[in-house]
């Protein structure tokens, strides 16, 4: 327990490093600032824009940038849709994998899309090499930048700024951030033991005398991505539990700095375009907070092993509960992985969250329901400012003051947009669970239990999130399940994409008002406290009825011997 600890701190004080230098560097990424990668890629951004047609001084309104958004993420879908429905005609199909049935193309295109990349299907034994590569890794790196350029755009509108450029945002970010880092951390992953090759499966001769084929394939390209962009989804059905793609301690702390480190450093991003870095700090801090105190009612509940097992022995045993850990990582890396891959929508497991015990299962649920601990690349520093706007907003009312957030006016337009984005995302999880319930026969559900509600109400709360962890216990590749999380992950992720962004040119095109001796400090322990309250009232308010039947009522059973 000890060790994993002290792991748990090293792991923890890296990233809190890192998320500073990312920031920054993000920062000089958007603002035409130097970086180290300048010289090399301005030439290639130049020849792109030409290509595409694209003038690189030209600022969006919020309009341009929506239609921007929506017109380029539906061609690639589009194109990637082809290319999956037609891949045993492609080339790099060693074992001639069939085509899968159309609504579960239809759904991984959609998944990898939206940055959620839930995986209704098996890696290794569905998509082909080049499929994997040409299509779903193409989808990591766009959906990644798609967001990241969002998000950025969101910053902009709010801190006084011109919205910028998609098309030059998106380019940016994919030949400034996710290329380089992924080419370097891909090879830091190959010096661990992840393959990188084009062999079709090994085989091997067993002890039996059975014939055994062992699938390999590009595997350290698409994994870095994966964990850099937030993706989530395997190469193996196994996704990072199976020792191709996390062989070891190494790769392990490689691939969790690199889950959570663009998400964590865009809050000091925003710091910078805001000229406050000291707010940053508060709003890291008090997010910090929170993903703290879950991952440690999580690492208390597991090492408290499972009741039921305990006692077999008259109480004498006292063991943590290891069903579905990864034993080469043990409890505490399994949980720290689980913790921080919930709360950056990265969705990625090197263990089975449908074995957590209902501490793991309240705090990974929690993290999905409020969308806000670190959050998604872009769409979590959205929802950040979407509470900030919304605290200044409900603060100011609350004393009889005018609203402002960055010395700007905040009006009915932008309350409705906010309140829009907020209602939003338990829509799309209540509405379908509550049809999926009242069918469980026909939907595989096959724990009938307060842990089967969990695992109903989880499994569109990441699609809604645009998360890829599932709780395993469903029968996921059916019509209904492809096609009602399609449904969720859709307006999960592009409603508030368009709200924030309409948000945003809003408070961009508004004067500036006077400054004024009453305006609030926002920048302190007090406000930064409110926004706390704030974001866990209204997620308790909204999702307490499911958490209460789902995570803590199977937590009062299993307590109480049931």
């Amino acid at each position: 327990m000890g060790q994993g600890f002290f792991q748990i701190g090293i792991t923890i004080s890296l990233f809190i490093i890192i998320s500073l230098l990312l920031g920054r560097y993000i920062f000089s990424v958007y603002t035409n600032g130097n970086n180290i990668f300048q010289p090399l890629l301005n030439p290639l951004e130049r020849t792109i824009y030409l290509l595409a047609g694209i003038s690189a001084q030209d600022n969006m309104n919020a309009a341009q940038y929506i239609r921007a958004v929506i017109s380029s993420n539906l061609c690639m879908g589009i194109a990637v849709y082809f290319l999956l429905a037609n891949q045993k005609t492609l080339p790099w199909n060693p074992t001639n994998l069939r085509v899968p049935s159309w609504d579960l193309v239809l759904h991984t295109t959609i998944s990898f899309l939206t940055s959620t990349n839930s995986q209704h299907y098996g890696g290794e034994s569905t998509f082909s090499y080049f499929s994997q590569m040409a299509a779903l890794s193409f989808l990591m790196f766009t959906s990644a930048a798609t967001g990241l350029a969002v998000g950025i755009g969101v910053i902009r509108g709010l801190t006084n700024k011109p919205l910028g450029n998609f098309y030059v945002d998106i380019t940016r970010g994919i030949t400034r951030i996710f290329l380089p880092i992924s080419i370097l951390g891909a090879i830091a992953l190959i010096i661990t033991g992840v393959p990188q090759t084009l062999s079709p499966p090994i085989a091997v001769n067993t002890l039996e005398g059975d014939t055994q084929y062992i699938a390999v394939g590009p595997v350290a390209t698409f994994e870095m991505i994966k964990m850099l962009g937030g993706s989530g989804a395997g190469f193996f059905t196994a996704n990072s539990a199976h020792p191709f793609e996390n062989p070891n301690g190494a790769s392990n702390l490689i691939e969790i700095l690199s889950m959570i480190a663009i998400p964590t450093a865009l809050i000091h991003t925003y710091g910078f375009f805001a000229k406050n870095s000291k707010q940053a700090w508060f709003l890291f801090w008090m997010i910090f907070t929170i993903f703290l105190v879950l991952l440690g009612f999580s690492l208390v509940g597991e090492y408290g092993g499972n009741p039921l097992i305990n006692n077999l022995l008259g109480g004498n045993l006292d063991a943590p509960n290891l069903e579905g850990k990864e034993v080469r990582f043990g409890v505490s890396q399994t949980i720290l992985w689980a913790v921080i891959s919930t709360a950056t929508m990265c969705g990625a497991m090197n263990g089975i969250h449908d074995s957590l015990l209902p501490s793991g299962g309240f705090s990974t649920l929690f993290n999905l329901l409020s969308q806000i601990i670190w959050g998604g690349i872009g769409t979590g520093i959205i929802h950040l400012l979407l509470y900030l706007i919304l605290a200044m907003f409900l603060a100011a009312l609350l004393v009889g003051r005018t609203p402002t957030f960055a010395g700007k006016k905040i009006e009915h337009k932008e309350i409705f947009l906010v309140s829009l984005v907020l209602l939003i995302h338990p829509i799309t999880i209540l509405i379908p669970s509550a049809i999926t319930l009242l069918n469980v026969p026909s939907t595989g559900i096959n724990n009938p239990d307060f842990h089967g509600l969990s695992h109903v109400i989880y499994e569109y709360a990441a699609a809604s999130a645009n998360n890829a962890s599932i709780f395993l216990s469903t029968r996921d590749n059916s019509l209904w399940w492809n096609l009602s999380t399609s449904v969720s992950m859709l307006i999960g992720r592009y409603v508030p994409i368009i709200a924030m962004l309409l948000v945003a040119g809003n408070m961009a095109n508004k004067p500036i008002l006077s400054p004024s001796i009453d305006s609030f400090k926002t920048d302190s322990l007090v406000f930064t406290s409110w926004i706390a309250g704030l974001m866990l009232i209204v997620t308790a308010l909204i999702f307490l009825p499911v958490i209460l039947l789902g995570p803590i009522a199977e937590g009062i059973q299993l307590t109480a011997g049931g």
